[in-house]
């Protein structure tokens, strides 16, 4: 049981992170805190939370556990906001889709709390944020990334891994580096992907009449791109360099198929579609059925 439950961020991430324990029974009371007071009247409201924190000293007072649910760029400024009001038995964790650039910020922000730091990456999402988006079964059945460091408490680390059991997921680990470059081509490429694709069709001399003719494709292509531009802007430059290095690999693939379209070459176009369509249908099956 958690007792006193504190969430920075009540949003898509860190309200359904309150919502799934609530439901398990695994928290007594859960303190808000975030930029927007609206916001968090709407959560109070929805019973996302049960109670609007006004300060950091107030909302970390007594907490069993603070997750930091923003952005992974305000990080830095809650870190060192909280550094001095927690406790010795506090354990904090995050949600950020970054682990390398958070890890360091807490080891330069969080000092003697450090310890108690357990760095976490639910694989659950959707383009919606807010309050209203948090959803109680978010977590269910997927993957939550922990990224313990060699400091980190034994106890800290299994109190954050039983909250995320009682929320339905699968909890598993990794190393911090290997993180981004994974997350680097699973998850950030293809929202590189879908806001240049629908940033480009915006240019065109009549996007109204143009996106009028779009079907299912192009919505399932785009649907991430209605994303936070704020928390996608902060993850990018957070995995500048495992990105890039993605970036570069898909914009090689893109000239292959450029230059097999340039010279009507239809067996490679082919061959590259089946290449796909198989890669695609080997991730998608379950395994018992493969």
């Amino acid at each position: 049981m958690i007792k006193k439950l504190v969430v920075i961020g009540v949003g898509l991430i860190g309200g359904s992170f309150a919502l799934a324990l609530k439901k398990a029974g695994a928290v007594k009371h859960v303190v808000g805190m975030g930029r927007s007071q609206k916001n968090l009247r709407l959560a109070l409201q929805l019973g996302v939370i049960d109670e609007v924190a006004d300060d950091y000293a107030t909302a970390v007072e007594g907490a069993d556990m603070v997750f930091i649910g923003t952005p992974v760029g305000q990080m830095p400024s809650i870190m060192r906001a909280i550094a001095s009001h927690l406790n010795q038995r506090t354990v904090i964790t995050d949600g950020g889709s970054t682990k390398q650039d958070v890890i360091q910020c807490a080891k330069d922000c969080l000092g003697e709390h450090f310890v108690r730091f357990v760095p976490a990456h639910p694989m659950a999402g959707a383009e919606h944020s807010g309050a209203a988006a948090a959803k109680v079964d978010l977590y269910h059945g997927r993957k939550v990334i922990l990224v313990p460091q060699p400091k980190t408490s034994v106890r800290a680390v299994a109190k954050v891994r039983a909250a995320w059991l009682a929320c339905g997921a699968k909890v598993v680990r990794l190393k911090a580096r290997e993180h981004d470059e994974i997350l680097a081509a699973v998850s950030h490429l293809p929202h590189v992907v879908a806001f240049s694709l629908m940033g480009h069709l915006a240019q065109h001399k009549n996007p109204k009449r143009l996106l009028g003719f779009s079907a299912g494709g192009l919505r399932d292509t785009v649907r991430i791109a209605g994303s936070s531009p704020e928390m996608w802007r902060d993850i990018f430059l957070a995995n500048q360099v495992a990105l890039l290095g993605e970036l570069d690999a898909y914009a090689e693939e893109l000239q292959v198929m450029r230059r097999a379209l340039k010279k009507k070459d239809g067996a490679t176009l082919l061959s590259l579609f089946e290449k796909a369509r198989r890669a695609r249908e080997r991730w998608i099956v379950p395994p018992a059925r493969q």
